[in-house]
């Protein structure tokens, strides 16, 4: 069955956008002696960024992506910047954390969003998002890959301090259609074509959003403006593997004349 695909402005409301939600207002509400940390995990691709940006419009979160670089002071210094502070020349850690940890302070209810956290895991870092956390009251969202929760296992007072625990799902047909409707707004896909789209992405909300861009420039460039798997034929998806290696012939030196 067809379906009509109406433009949709903004960040996609699939359902990990929905249950991230959910768990940052948990965190929110949460009563004072309870923890206010959440932990959003899964495989990349999901839309755990998307639901952080959605999260981040609809609350006035905070919201930093740690760096491959990234040393204690980077963490703060953007932390302070999100927080519309410019940090003074010369300030220690110690100082800087007071400072993040006293302007968290003045609004309680408004989360920190820290993605691609397991670098802070990996570098022995994490202590300092307990440090902001508990002294703050503010809820603190970590974003990071599907072996986050077990890399803050071994970090018993951090994950002592988690109050949710969110894995992000695989996207379903309707998340699929969803996606379709923002970045291909006047293409119609019907649902055999768009169900191709979702398994052959894995339920990757990114690998969808490329499939349905793939479709929409076939669709465009045929003139099409509803397409279905009969018209898409053996036309070829995006899966994430990696082409084969090819069989090249060895060169051969031509002979000296």
């Amino acid at each position: 069955m067809a379906k009509h695909i109406s433009e949709v402005k903004g960040p996609v409301a699939i359902k990990n956008v929905a249950a991230f939600m959910v768990m940052a207002q948990r965190l929110i509400d949460r009563d004072p002696h309870l923890p206010g940390l959440g932990v959003c995990h899964g495989p990349s691709g999901l839309g755990k960024s998307y639901a952080a940006i959605y999260l981040q419009n609809k609350t006035r979160a905070l919201r930093v992506e740690v760096g491959d670089s990234w040393t204690r002071r980077s963490l703060l210094i953007a932390v302070l910047a999100e927080l519309q502070i410019k940090p003074k020349n010369r300030l220690t850690v110690s100082d800087m954390a007071s400072e993040a940890i006293e302007a968290l302070a003045e609004e309680p209810s408004r989360p920190l969003i820290i993605d691609e956290a397991d670098k802070l895991v990996d570098k022995g870092m994490i202590e300092i998002v307990r440090e902001l956390h508990e002294h703050s009251g503010a809820p603190i969202i970590l974003i990071g890959e599907e072996k986050l929760p077990s890399k803050l296992l071994a970090v018993e007072r951090v994950h002592n301090r988690v109050l949710d625990w969110l894995p992000a799902q695989p996207c379903d047909l309707e998340d699929t259609q969803e996606l379709a409707r923002a970045f291909a707004p006047n293409l119609t896909i019907t649902d055999d074509l768009m169900d191709l789209i979702r398994t052959q992405s894995g339920g990757r909300a990114r690998r969808i959003v490329v499939n349905v861009s793939r479709v929409a420039e076939f669709a465009r460039n045929k003139g099409l403006k509803i397409i279905d798997l009969a018209r898409w034929g053996n036309g070829a998806l995006f899966t994430g593997e990696p082409p084969l290696p090819r069989h090249v012939e060895p060169f051969k030196k031509a002979r000296a004349a």
